[in-house]
């Protein structure tokens, strides 16, 4: 893993992929991964904190195949993609890498190198409109935590590159090291790429069987679908009884209140995290109607709608539902 920093980088930015491949190393990651932070002169640069990162390689010196390489943002972005040095470095490791991949606004120093161009990709909220005005050719998604195009991996503000870390993890060495590292980080499970705010609590162990775990995932990315036992049994390929059956078994609850569960979970998120009415969030989240939100908020949270949005400021309330909830050098043989 090449990290690529550069001055007024943001440290998280640097710290949270880092510190979960690290993690990921203690947990079984065979083989392990090796973490290199590189800059253009190989010097050491100053985050925006004001705290200094040392102990970089010059980019000019990797060589060889790349795991994955990944860009950092920071208030130093605007002067990083003007910097034709690093974007011509960029480039030239792009084309060894396995993936590529950015946090935050690193979006922008990829797409200053070309690297979006005609791809799906993602940043911080607040540079969203930014980047598609910068950057024509990149069609921006700001809805997701992260975006996968291919190899190319963009991830959404600052702590987000933890979510887009442990699906790393988990496509390299599975969900179960991917899950020990969310619990040694005290962080939530790997939220889905194409779900903003939506949270995976640590208690209950992924669902052993990947058809009921890629149709949880498939629920929360997409609350406002038709969601209804006949379309998962559509979807699954199984019939609506035998789907029952292997919600019951491996998740603990059947699919209607898996799909309930999602859909409160998501829409508390909105109303936290937005000023849309309960009836539009209602509709996005594939409730029939805000009354029947209110009354999922009441069952899953014991709170009116009203009542989460005052919450807002109080996040650690909302993780405490009534009900059951479903729910970033070495030998040769590591990961670079």
């Amino acid at each position: 893993m090449v990290i690529i920093a550069y001055n007024d980088a943001q440290i998280l930015d640097v710290a949270c992929p880092s510190g979960a491949l690290e993690i990921a190393n203690g947990h079984g990651a065979v083989p392990p991964y090796a973490i290199e932070l590189a800059t253009v002169t190989g010097r050491g640069v100053r985050s925006s904190s004001g705290i200094a990162l040392t102990g970089a390689r010059r980019l000019a010196s990797v060589t060889g195949q790349i795991d994955t390489m990944l860009v950092v943002g920071g208030h130093g972005t605007r002067a990083a993609m003007a910097d034709d040095g690093l974007l011509t470095q960029v480039r030239r490791l792009a084309r060894r890498s396995r993936r590529i991949a950015s946090v935050c606004t690193g979006a922008f120093v990829l797409a200053a190198a070309g690297l979006l161009d005609g791809r799906r990709a993602t940043t911080h909220w607040a540079y969203g409109d930014l980047l598609a005005a910068h950057f024509p050719a990149v069609t921006v998604d700001l809805a997701p935590l992260f975006v996968q195009d291919g190899n190319v991996y963009t991830s959404a503000g600052v702590t987000s590159a933890l979510d887009l870390t442990l699906a790393l993890v988990e496509a390299d060495h599975g969900p179960t090291v991917a899950r020990e590292v969310a619990r040694e980080l005290v962080t939530y499970l790997q939220r889905p790429a194409d779900q903003a705010q939506i949270s995976m609590f640590l208690a209950p162990p992924p669902p052993g069987d990947r058809l009921v775990r890629d149709l949880l995932a498939h629920i929360a990315a997409h609350p406002g679908d038709d969601l209804s036992p006949a379309a998962l049994a559509a979807r699954a390929q199984v019939s609506p009884r035998h789907l029952t059956r292997l919600f019951v078994t491996h998740a603990g609850t059947t699919p209607a209140r898996a799909v309930r569960a999602a859909r409160t979970e998501a829409a508390a998120h909105l109303v936290r995290g937005s000023e849309l009415s309960l009836a539009a969030v209602a509709r996005r989240c594939g409730f029939g109607s805000a009354e029947v939100l209110r009354q999922a908020f009441l069952d899953h949270y014991g709170v009116t709608g009203d009542r989460v949005r005052r919450m807002a400021d109080m996040p650690e309330a909302l993780d405490r539902p009534t009900t059951q909830t479903v729910e970033h050098g070495g030998s040769a043989g590591d990961r670079h």
